[in-house]
């Protein structure tokens, strides 16, 4: 199992605010796409990985209509 840094940001739908909100904790996984399906069940959801040169490892994730991101770094 892996301890990763979670940075899950949720970003605004509302035109001219570039806010969002932005959660992060410490986590341990075995796999981290369980995760989010588990996290984004009960939503239409599809998402992008991407991996990051320092090792980050980044989803854009599209759920029902809403534009989030979760970021995990390995610690």
């Amino acid at each position: 199992m892996k301890c990763y840094e979670a940075v899950w940001e949720i970003f605004n739908q509302c035109p001219n605010n570039q806010m969002r909100d932005v959660f992060i904790e410490e986590i341990e996984l075995d796999d981290i796409e369980a995760f989010l399906k588990t996290k984004f069940r009960d939503k239409d959801v599809s998402w992008e990985k991407s991996i990051q040169p320092d090792g980050t490892i980044v989803y854009d994730i599209l759920a029902s209509g809403i534009r989030e991101r979760y970021s995990f770094t390995e610690i």
